[in-house]
């Protein structure tokens, strides 16, 4: 099973980024897919989550309006575009991948990471 993040990069106050995440080794589709951040020094945070069809996402609200989550189920690929980026969007961002099973037990995946640091 693999998480692979990419898009991380520097970018200036109010630029954007589009951050991906690619899957392999697990049945992509029928997984609900989260992307995740961490500041240094603090919790890592849900940042916005999709339903595995792609019909429903949520957000933070400190994202809500700025960021939006997608997927392609036929690429195995996660997305998370990125606009008005503040320097409190600084993280490391990691996409998560979970499946409950009948019980409600979940099972989870956890990229590697990716770096975005939002700097003049």
């Amino acid at each position: 099973v693999q998480l692979v993040e990419s898009g991380g990069d520097l970018v200036q106050p109010g630029g954007s980024l589009k951050l991906s995440c690619s899957a392999s080794g697990f049945t992509f589709s029928r997984y609900d897919m989260r992307w995740y951040r961490q500041a240094p020094g603090k919790e890592r945070e849900l940042v916005a989550r999709i339903s595995s069809a792609g019909d429903n996402t949520n957000y933070a609200d400190s994202v809500k309006g700025r960021f939006t989550i997608s997927r392609d189920n036929a690429k195995n690929t996660v997305y998370l575009q990125m606009n008005s980026l503040k320097p409190e969007d600084t993280a490391v961002y990691y996409c998560f991948a979970v499946l409950y099973d009948a019980l409600g037990r979940p099972r989870g995946y956890w990229g590697q990471g990716t770096q975005v640091t939002v700097s003049p």
